[in-house]
């Protein structure tokens, strides 16, 4: 009885693993056509970007509609046309990890409410969050296979960007705020003083809370302080 009890556990801790791998390549696909929409324009003939993103979209098997409302997003529209307005909602969640959540949306208060009852249900809530951040500017270019680190730094830092990484094959450069060019974005980084470090036990807690939230229809973004 315990053995078959065990396999189960180990049956559906498997395909909770799965789903949750499953839901970040959704939510990075509709991030794309996004993206995509939002700095091309929503004419997949017109935006080759646009057009490749629709492309992945479909090999990844995201539906028709997740799609059609991703590409609106980006243009600042839910599916029925209706302008989104942005919501920012700052939250505690459990082993005192700071968050902030961009929401795009076309109805505050239904999102307020969808955003709490995952919160409550983890054992998170509302609260101020935005001083364990810090507002930076970001700039992504695709790595070039001959590009040199080092001249790279020279370059970033003499046009004045705070700092600059390589992220799974992109080049991500940090710049303040005030120095947005079009076609990139503003993120919220947190401090370097204030992460929290996590027991494995509590990663995958808040993994669970984090892809509850990027499930949530009108969750854009979600910044953590943990390290």
């Amino acid at each position: 009885m315990a053995s078959g009890h065990n396999r189960w556990s180990k049956i559906k801790h498997d395909k909770a693993k799965e789903d949750s791998k499953k839901t970040k390549i959704r939510t990075k696909l509709a991030y794309e056509l996004f993206i995509a929409s939002k700095l091309g324009g929503p004419d997949p003939a017109l935006n080759s970007r646009l057009a490749l993103a629709i492309t992945s979209a479909k090999l990844g098997q995201l539906a028709k509609g997740s799609i059609e409302q991703a590409i609106a997003r980006g243009q600042g529209k839910s599916m029925t046309g209706a302008p989104l307005e942005q919501v920012v909602i700052e939250a505690m969640l459990p082993a005192n990890v700071a968050a902030i959540i961009e929401c795009h949306t076309e109805n505050k208060l239904r999102t307020l409410q969808d955003v709490r009852s995952i919160l409550t249900r983890y054992g998170g809530s509302t609260t101020t969050t935005s001083f364990f951040f810090e507002k930076k500017g970001k700039i992504e270019f695709q790595e070039q296979a001959d590009l040199d680190a080092d001249k790279i730094m020279e370059e970033v830092i003499e046009a004045g960007a705070a700092d600059f990484s390589i992220e799974e094959g992109k080049l991500v450069v940090d710049t303040e705020p005030t120095d947005m060019i079009e076609r990139a974005e503003i993120v919220f980084e947190a401090k370097e003083d204030t992460a929290v470090s996590l027991s494995p036990d509590q990663e995958d807690g808040l993994q669970n809370i984090l892809d509850l939230l990027q499930d949530t229809q009108s969750v854009q973004n979600v910044y953590v302080n943990a390290a």
